[in-house]
């Protein structure tokens, strides 16, 4: 295989394992964008892996994972949470001395915990987490484009040199690269897409008891409180579980503001009930996510910038 093929790239031979939409995503930005010399893909089912070599989302796909990630620079895991653990098991054996393994996952908690005592002498762990996503999936929806914009947490406390490769993959792929420890991002992550998921799923639940009419008059307010609870439900199981902790707080915080919401809507007290309004509305800053005091802003190192060759 071709090795560090195309300018510019941040590693020559990039592994994908698995290939729904973050991974085949992962894939077709490392390769359109040069991030990646070569990508080579792999899938648990065989068909997917074949459509994205057929599709040029992979420059090549191979039939078993152990295979993918030999001679590889980066390796990219793209399963669910899960899963990674004993993916890596299978696989360090044919990690090369000098190789680094990073991943897509949600959570970053039991990964950081797990996955650096797996990995051979001189292979490198740096968890990232691209906040980026759709309520749809399977490699047939992988974007390009899916990156751009998007914020990418990378684990803090890793390899420095390996950490800012990794960071300078994310950044040639779209991304604008932040940095947290394992347990700081856990917690936020919580705040800003866990629970935002599990209250529309809970919403959505609730619809059993709607009047049988409803679904007649719905409009764009409740299609956008209610798309990501179109997601996969497997997935955000998985999810949840593992961030089962973190979650907890923010959830409960939502529990006691929709009490205190149902409280004022039967005590009828209007000018009280727009004072809640109010006070929810400005804790949004205008990308909808809370600006942070500037005494709680963490340092962090320099904006990687991105590697040339890596086009927009």
């Amino acid at each position: 295989m071709s090795g560090a093929t195309r300018e510019g790239a941040v590693f020559g031979r990039v592994a994908v394992l698995g290939l729904g939409l973050l991974g085949g995503s992962v894939a077709l930005a490392a390769r359109r964008r040069g991030a990646a010399g070569e990508v080579v893909g792999w899938a648990r089912r065989a068909e997917v892996a074949e459509q994205a070599q057929q599709s040029g989302v992979v420059d090549v796909a191979v039939a078993d994972a152990a295979s993918a990630v030999r001679d590889a620079d980066l390796v990219v895991l793209s399963t669910p949470v899960h899963a990674m653990a004993g993916l890596v098991g299978r696989v360090a054996a044919q990690l090369r001395e000098g190789a680094v393994v990073t991943d897509v996952g949600s959570v970053k908690g039991n990964l950081a915990d797990t996955l650096p005592g797996l990995l051979p002498r001189g292979v490198h762990y740096v968890g990232s987490h691209p906040m980026a996503g759709s309520h749809q999936r399977g490699l047939s929806h992988a974007r390009e484009d899916l990156f751009e914009g998007s914020a990418c947490i990378v684990m803090s406390g890793a390899d420095e040199a390996e950490r800012e490769r990794v960071a300078a993959f994310w950044s040639a792929l779209g991304c604008r690269v932040v940095w947290r420890d394992a347990t700081s991002h856990d917690a936020e992550v919580a705040w800003v897409s866990h629970v935002p998921h599990a209250l529309a799923f809970a919403f959505a639940a609730t619809l059993a008891h709607a009047p049988a009419g409803a679904a007649e008059v719905q409009g764009s307010g409740f299609r956008d409180f209610t798309r990501i609870a179109q997601s996969d439900p497997a997935l955000w199981a998985d999810i949840l579980s593992a961030n089962g902790k973190a979650v907890a707080a923010p959830l409960q915080a939502a529990g006691r503001a929709l009490s205190e919401l149902s409280r004022l809507l039967e005590e009828e007290d209007a000018e009280a009930l727009e004072r809640f309004l109010a006070t929810a509305r400005a804790l949004l800053s205008p990308d909808g996510v809370r600006s942070p005091d500037p005494a709680e802003r963490r340092p962090e190192p320099p904006t990687v910038e991105r590697p040339g060759g890596a086009g927009d």
